[in-house]
């Protein structure tokens, strides 16, 4: 009787790269929680709460559910950096966060938080591996909400061009509303068309989340990407306009207790999503009108 040689026991398996990760390099872990958590504690508060940031959690979550999505393809393109790169990248990251945290500027803390972010993924998977799954964290920095200043120089166009066409749809129509810049007046009530009503929070909003959207599904054709991209502020400045009527009927029917109460915001949500479902309607008008033509020149 031959005697059968035993199988040969199979290797234990090796830990998961990132596993290997974490605990190879817990030092660095462990100092860039030092900042994440604080910094998200203050995004919560400051940003999050308010309507122009409410997209926050819901670019966090996706985003992080992106990089998870990408984890595999990293792992085979794996060249961890070297470290005078990362640390140039800390170099700089490190005083922008020290200087928004000491005098509470939560812009200039977020974004010292995501460039610490980038030096941390650019050590940890390396150039090849951020090239090839770049969106992931381009997508992030969308967490960075836009300092007040720069809000303000961009809304007051938008102020100005929505008030005045609200205006100028509903005064032929016998309401009793003048406009004096982007203050109103209806009856004896007076409205200030105010950022958010100006559409700075949509045209984030939006971008975040149709740039999610055209990632997941049209990430092959950068040429309809852009295209469905520059419909973003046309959509949102309709939807606003939609919003500042709205928000008159309100003051002129029901008084401006209503209108700057509770429904003010819930305005703003509603019309947020249908500015949303507006953006995935005309992806699938585009799709039947032009085709794969884009996709295919792409």
């Amino acid at each position: 009787m031959t005697a059968s040689s035993a199988p040969a026991p199979e290797p234990a398996s090796q830990p998961l790269w990132w596993r290997a990760a974490l605990l190879r390099h817990w030092p660095l872990w462990a100092g860039f929680l030092i900042l994440l958590v604080p910094t998200l504690g203050g995004l919560g508060r400051e940003v999050w709460s308010m309507e122009i940031g409410a997209h926050g959690p819901i670019v966090l979550a996706t985003g992080l559910w992106l990089i998870t999505q990408c984890l595999p393809d990293m792992r085979a393109r794996l060249a961890p950096a070297s470290g005078p790169v990362v640390a140039l990248i800390l170099a700089l990251a490190l005083p922008i966060y020290a200087f928004g945290r000491a005098y509470d500027f939560i812009s200039l803390e977020a974004l010292g938080v995501y460039g610490a972010v980038l030096g941390l993924a650019y050590r940890l998977a390396g150039w090849p591996a951020l090239r090839h799954n770049v969106f992931p964290f381009f997508y992030l920095g969308f967490l960075v909400p836009p300092p007040g200043w720069l809000i303000d120089q961009a809304t007051a166009p938008l102020r100005t061009l929505v008030s005045t066409v609200a205006t100028g749809l509903l005064e032929p129509l016998g309401y009793p509303i003048l406009r004096e810049g982007v203050t109103l007046f209806v009856g004896s009530y007076q409205l200030l068309v105010e950022d958010a009503c100006a559409g700075m929070n949509s045209i984030v909003g939006l971008t975040a989340i149709t740039l999610f959207y055209i990632y997941l599904l049209h990430r092959a054709s950068w040429r309809y990407a852009l295209l469905l991209v520059s419909l973003i502020i046309p959509v949102a400045i309709i939807v606003n306009i939609l919003r500042v009527i709205a928000l008159i009927l309100l003051t002129h029917y029901y008084g401006d207790g209503v209108a700057q109460g509770f429904l003010h915001v819930t305005t703003g949500i509603m019309l947020f999503t249908v500015a949303l479902a507006a953006m995935f309607g005309l992806d699938w008008l585009l799709q039947r009108l032009l085709g794969k033509r884009l996709g295919a020149n792409a």
